[in-house]
């Protein structure tokens, strides 16, 4: 039994549709599969027709954007077995969908003022299949006019650089308000779901695991692609500590993320099947 609990479709910001995550999954021996679209569950019932026809099962799933308003930094939370379009999880979600998908808007605006060849139409035309346009979708339409020959390269850094004491924030860069963690955490138990700490160690977000373990989070994710060895120990050290699911994933976002972690990459057993059997319980 293989286990990927954590990936993305078209549905949000992978440019894998769901029919080809599901084929990729098949392919490389996965049993069990989360479809964890940012801040949707818009293409799980599709997912899970797909899963069954090709002998996958879809673990229902989510990630939602979310923020550690305390330490000033982001924080992702995934969501294992939610209720799919659960009122809980659309009330939370669907401001900061609209938020992102205006941003992108005025993304474009500016690109385009300042004479890059592209239009909004094009970059939506990319990110037709999901819940709006996400920095991935633009960086896209730059490789199709030929700035550049990546996503996440020098002029993703150019465009999209927050900004610092001693230089102005990048052409593309525009602020808007990320979801608190603390309430993706009730929202993901409001809908039946399994909390879990996406990627600690990418947004450095251990130091907060303690309190948002009394606010209801079950899990932690130690294997993840990003994750640095050390990494894996920290999250491991706290799992056991407060225990917590320990949970794994290839994050896959096809094209738009590192085409070296195809699904299936990173991955979990069927010892943590059961575990999260017994917390659903």
């Amino acid at each position: 039994m293989k286990m990927d609990l954590h990936c993305h479709t078209s549905f949000s910001d992978s440019s894998f549709s769901v029919e080809k995550v599901i084929e990729q999954a098949q392919k490389n021996g996965v049993t069990h599969l989360a479809i964890t679209d940012h801040d949707t569950t818009a293409g799980i019932e599709l997912a899970q027709k797909i899963g069954q026809a090709k002998g996958v099962e879809i673990i229902p799933g989510i990630e939602i954007s979310g923020y550690d308003y305390k330490r000033e930094r982001r924080a992702h939370i995934l969501g294992l077995y939610i209720t799919p379009g659960h009122e809980a999880l659309t009330e939370l979600c669907e401001p900061y969908v609209e938020a992102r998908h205006n941003a992108s808007y005025e993304i474009v605006t500016r690109l385009m003022d300042k004479g890059y060849k592209m239009t909004w139409e094009e970059v939506e035309e990319l990110a037709a299949a999901g819940n709006g346009v996400y920095k991935q979708h633009i960086m896209h339409a730059l490789i199709k006019q030929r700035y550049t020959n990546e996503i996440y390269g020098e002029l993703y850094r150019k465009l999209f650089f927050k900004g610092s004491r001693n230089q102005e924030p990048g052409l593309a860069h525009v602020k808007i308000p990320y979801i608190d963690a603390v309430k993706a955490i009730q929202a993901i138990r409001k809908a039946g779901g399994i909390p879990i700490l996406a990627h600690p160690g990418q947004y450095l977000s251990f130091e907060a695991l303690p309190e948002w373990v009394e606010e209801g989070l079950a899990g932690v994710e130690v294997w993840h692609p990003i994750h640095s060895v050390d990494d894996e120990r920290q999250a491991e050290e706290l799992a056991n500590k407060y225990s917590l699911i320990k949970t794994g994933g290839s994050d896959c976002h096809g094209f738009y993320g590192d085409e070296d972690v195809p699904v299936g990459s990173f991955f979990v057993t069927e010892e943590i099947l059961q575990e999260l059997y017994k917390h659903k319980e």
